[in-house]
């Protein structure tokens, strides 16, 4: 019998809280790690594996995009980024793109889309507005951009220039603009993903479209979590009927690839001109061809409305199970759309990430008390029920301990 392996990182930074469980391999929507143990992928990588894993037509394309050319840099023209490009404005409605690695990246350079547009109007110290229990990055600046104080703590002073306002309160917003001549910018996810799925309204995006339009704001929508088909729509968004100025990218647009994307509008995209941004791995042709070949997997296998329908199964199995704890107040409320998805418990739960795991199923709890699923938008009605059928017996055992 094959020992025991066990799983540690001593060499890496003791930057993540990480289970004691290393992966060796994946298939569809499960992974096995490297003692063999099978898991059910409710976590997707964190809304990262659109695709699940090894799937029979990115992994051939992955393969001979790697026998071509993986990097060549941004001195010279990358014909898939054009592709991706031309591809993402179609969906989107908007017009140019800029690529990068990360959701970090597409955020931050949102950030800087929107006070360069403001020292173009004249205004020198612009300011954004962002929302209460946002989550954009661990950058400086994207950091002062979250409201999270947990974790800014340490990293102070941080960047100026944000007004923080509570979500889906068009007065509240109209408030703390008020006489500001300075405010340049309005910037959200449409779902909080970190934040611990917190939904915006679609009147309320209709509203923020508005006044924005009036106040000749940007309006900046982060769908890094939210986007890439998650919801049932390319972009979650798209459910209220809007198109943003700015709207940044990443995660679900390479299915395990890194990438990241800043799409803009027309009020947008030309305020970088050569030498206001950049980055050197960003557009590179292995990432450009994986972003390329998740749309077109997505499209050619339907997998906006397998995320709306499987998802909704989801919703709809979860409740069902868990019908004594919402009756009992110990879950507050199961929110999100598609497939992404939050269970709000009455206490907080992170335990519940091991105990899972311990029955074989990956899932994350953010903002203390909140289940995420996020898994691969490949998830079948009959692996959603696996989820139900192992996660709620948990939540229900969790909810019976003593507090």
């Amino acid at each position: 019998m094959t020992a025991h392996i066990e799983a540690a990182s001593p060499h890496t930074m003791n930057t993540y809280a990480r289970l004691p469980i290393a992966m060796d391999h994946g298939q569809g929507c499960y992974v096995w790690d490297v003692n063999g143990k099978r898991y059910l992928d409710g976590l997707g990588g964190i809304a990262v594996n659109t695709l699940g894993h090894n799937h029979p037509k990115l992994v051939p394309a992955l393969q001979d995009q790697i026998g071509k050319i993986i990097h060549s840099s941004n001195y010279y023209h990358v014909p898939n980024a054009e592709v991706l490009a031309k591809k993402l404005t179609e969906l989107s409605g908007l017009t140019n793109v800029f690529f990068c690695c990360t959701g970090l990246e597409a955020n931050e350079a949102a950030l800087k889309l929107a006070r360069k547009f403001g020292h173009d109007k004249g205004i020198a110290n612009p300011q954004i507005v962002v929302y209460e229990k946002a989550f954009h990055g661990r950058s400086i600046a994207t950091l002062s951009a979250t409201g999270n104080p947990k974790i800014q703590k340490g990293f102070e002073p941080l960047v100026e220039g944000f007004i923080r306002v509570p979500l889906n309160d068009i007065e509240a917003l109209k408030k703390a603009t008020e006489g500001n001549r300075n405010v340049v910018a309005v910037f959200f996810e449409t779902i909080q993903g970190e934040g611990g799925i917190n939904p915006m309204r679609a009147d309320y995006l209709k509203q923020v479209r508005e006044l924005c339009d009036q106040k000749d704001w940007l309006m900046m929508i982060d769908e890094v979590q939210c986007g890439m088909g998650r919801t049932g729509k390319w972009f979650a968004h798209q459910w209220a009927g809007i198109v943003p100025d700015v709207m940044p990218l990443a995660k679900g647009l390479g299915s395990g690839v890194p990438i990241g994307a800043v799409v803009a509008g027309p009020r947008a995209a030309n305020i970088f001109q050569p030498g206001n941004h950049g980055t050197t791995f960003g557009g590179n042709p292995l990432a450009m061809r994986a972003g390329v070949e998740t749309i077109r997997i997505m499209e050619e296998d339907g997998l906006l409305a397998n995320a709306a329908k499987v998802g909704a199964h989801l919703k709809t199995g979860l409740a069902a199970a868990l019908q004594a704890e919402i009756a009992s107040g110990g879950v507050k409320e199961i929110r999100g759309m598609g497939l992404m998805l939050g269970i709000d418990l009455s206490k907080p739960c992170g335990a519940l990430v091991q105990q899972a795991a311990d029955k074989g199923l990956l899932i994350s709890v953010t903002a203390d008390s909140v289940v995420r699923l996020v898994p691969p938008l490949i998830l079948s009605a009959t692996e959603a029920d696996q989820i139900v059928a192992i996660l709620c017996p948990l939540i229900s055992a969790f909810l019976k301990e003593a507090a």
